[in-house]
């Protein structure tokens, strides 16, 4: 137990050998969807890349003329079939703003299965750099690269390695480059519910230039897709917002034991919809109201960005184990900071439960009912917290004083 609470079974070879086994089983799994696959069908009849095939087919239906029809479901499912050739693909719907369409009907001007390998790596490759400029060293890479939830974002040809690059690229840039940082937060619109935490933040530490910044670079996705489609895309993603509420999030259509957040949970053990509102409202309030707290003087940056990702992630009633991406530069950044101010007991066991996490998430959650995903981002939060918060209220004298 004593080496448990202080991490010193984490050795670095240790690290590496758990890694390297996790980075290889990336391989062989990703190596044996595409081996095994028909066309763009794999071997369990399901799209290569599954959620990806939202994106291509919103994509074409873009380029052809249609692309106030990607928020009908009964449309979109139509040309997914077709797409495949399989009447046996489920329905992978479509629930973005029109921002991401941009990317899609750029994607869909390629092949399937090359538009799926181009996205994957367009979005892995800057978001493993980002995380070498964090903690340069193969060790890192080899972590960054080697996470399950990597393997998770790769197999369902998700946008995690977006999200997580303009998450974790602005918060490392808003001191030094505010109107870029602002920039590259104002793209999270196309995932908005991921970005409910960043105008507290913005706010509370009175970044000006980068709220300026993220202002510019919205109305700029929002004013190309006007110009390119009309208001008619707005008019259709607004109308499709009460049915994905419904179906998608109260119902959970998606499964329960898939979503991380504290909304799910509750529905999970049964819990009704307005007592699993009521649950998020409170989680969603105490994580803005932290967010807001370390950004008023952060006196340790790294900490206040690991609290950002993780009230990221626990701020929103629907969020999927793919989004847990942005938990890695969280981890990195709490590293950073035990590697300059020590680390307290049970850090670095936690640090890596929050690393392995994702793999086994949805089966405790489906299988035993514990949402291991959810309780990830309480994990990273309560660790920052715990450590700027060592010194008694030194972080509240510290605003105070300012």
């Amino acid at each position: 137990m004593e080496r448990l609470a202080s991490g010193s079974w984490l050795t670095s070879a240790r690290v590496r050998r758990i890694a390297g086994l996790a980075g290889l089983a990336t391989m062989l799994t990703i190596s044996w969807l595409f081996l095994s696959s028909t066309g763009t069908v794999d071997w369990m009849g399901r799209p290569l890349g599954t959620d990806f095939s939202n994106v291509w087919t919103a994509g074409w239906m873009a380029l052809h003329g249609r692309a106030s029809e990607v928020w009908s479901w009964q449309a979109h499912f139509q040309v997914q079939q077709a797409l495949h050739g399989s009447p046996t693909v489920d329905l992978f719907g479509w629930h973005y703003p029109p921002p991401l369409l941009l990317v899609a009907a750029g994607l869909a001007t390629l092949p399937y299965v090359h538009a799926l390998i181009l996205w994957q790596l367009a979005t892995l490759l800057p978001f493993a750099w980002l995380m070498q400029r964090l903690i340069p060293g193969w060790d890192a890479l080899l972590l960054t690269l080697a996470a399950p939830v990597v393997l998770i974002c790769l197999t369902h040809g998700h946008n995690g390695f977006l999200t997580a690059f303009l998450l974790a690229g602005g918060l490392m840039l808003l001191e030094r480059r505010p109107l870029l940082a602002g920039i590259l937060f104002g793209c999270l619109i196309y995932k908005p519910q991921l970005a409910l935490v960043l105008p507290v933040l913005l706010l509370a530490g009175r970044h000006w230039r980068a709220i300026a910044g993220a202002a510019l670079s919205a109305g700029i996705l929002i004013a190309i897709t006007l110009a390119a489609w009309g208001w008619p895309v707005w008019q259709a993603f607004f109308d499709s917002l009460p049915l994905t509420r419904s179906v998608v999030i109260e119902q959970g259509a998606t499964g329960f034991h898939k979503i991380m957040s504290p909304f799910a949970a509750v529905r999970l053990w049964g819990g009704d919809i307005s007592t699993a509102y009521a649950v998020q409202l409170v989680f969603t309030v105490a994580a803005m109201a932290v967010v807001g707290w370390v950004s008023f003087a952060p006196q340790r940056k790294a900490l206040r960005n690991a609290i950002v990702c993780a009230a990221v992630v626990i701020s929103t009633p629907y969020v999927l184990d793919y989004d847990l991406v942005v938990l890695l530069p969280a981890l990195a950044w709490l590293w950073l900071d035990g590697r300059e101010h020590g680390f307290q007991h049970w850090d670095r066991t936690l640090m890596g439960l929050v690393w392995i996490a994702p793999l086994f998430a949805r089966s405790l959650a489906e299988f035993a009912l514990v949402p291991l995903g959810m309780m990830t981002g309480l994990i990273v939060a309560a660790i920052a917290l715990r450590r700027l918060t060592a010194s008694p209220f030194r972080h509240l004298r510290a605003a105070s004083a300012q």
